[in-house]
């Protein structure tokens, strides 16, 4: 029976066989890795990925997709929302194959998969907070999205949300998918895009810079005097730091600066 994508999962399946063996070629998927898959639907990704892998652990809410998954070999099914799943905990879970009981040790997971737009960005602040059980992460998300993720300071595209995750991973814009790549096509276009975590980030309050970032760029057409300058009046912070720019204008080892400036001044 035809699957009829669902609008409240965001569902729209990739149909075009060049660009799945595009983005498969872009993971570069290896036998044995320990390798999970966000939303497989209806495997056009799944398949191939198996294929070079030989054991494929998949994560898909529609109970009805996930039916159809547990009949396909290789294949372990979560059927739950991704934002439930503890990472961490399914790494330890997926040992090396080659130790035995006694040297068994958990692996990093290599994450994949074409996340629903209207969860994309909770999507990837839940696994932020794994990302030391995660070796590496490909993701199909809309165009736009990914636009911001890899925005560089001083562009209309760097916000938030770039600040937040480029703190922590490597990111880069690999594969451009347009929207008569999938069914049913989305109004958008999409893109691929690489996050690999940085081996020696800066080791800071996550809250904190998430708080700080969130008041700068509240009123990112105005200097930051108005925003994050009253903030850290409030806060009685006195660090230095040049509010006398828009938020898009700073780089993100500055907000890291400031985030680590502020804590010693409350130890």
């Amino acid at each position: 029976m035809k699957h009829i994508p669902r609008k409240r999962f965001g569902q729209h399946f990739l149909a075009d066989a060049g660009i799945v063996d595009a983005i498969v070629d872009a993971i570069a998927p290896r036998p044995g890795q320990a390798m999970v898959e966000i939303g497989p639907g209806l495997a056009a990704l799944t398949q191939p990925l198996v294929e070079r892998l030989g054991h494929l652990t998949v994560i898909e809410l529609d109970r009805d997709l996930a039916l159809r998954l547990r009949l396909r070999a290789n294949l372990t099914v979560i059927e739950s929302d991704v934002l439930r799943v503890d990472f961490a905990e399914l790494a330890r879970s997926m040992m090396a194959p080659s130790a035995g009981p006694a040297t068994a040790a958990p692996v990093k997971l290599r994450v994949v998969g074409n996340l629903p737009y209207n969860i994309s960005t909770p999507i990837l602040f839940h696994l932020l907070g794994y990302v030391d059980a995660i070796e590496d992460q490909h993701f199909m998300l809309q165009k736009e999205v990914v636009d911001r993720m890899v925005a560089r300071p001083a562009t209309s595209d760097y916000g938030r949300l770039s600040v937040m995750l480029q703190w922590r991973y490597a990111m880069e814009n690999v594969l451009l998918v347009p929207p008569q790549s999938f069914d049913p096509p989305p109004r958008v276009n999409s893109a691929v895009v690489r996050m690999v975590p940085l081996e020696s980030p800066a080791q800071i309050d996550v809250a904190l810079l998430s708080e700080i970032v969130q008041v700068a760029f509240s009123q990112r057409r105005k200097l930051m005097r108005h925003t994050l300058g009253r903030w850290l009046q409030e806060k009685d912070c006195a660090v230095p730091f040049d509010v006398q720019r828009r938020a898009e204008e700073v780089p993100v080892a500055e907000y890291l600066a400031l985030t680590e400036a502020i804590l010693k001044t409350r130890t």
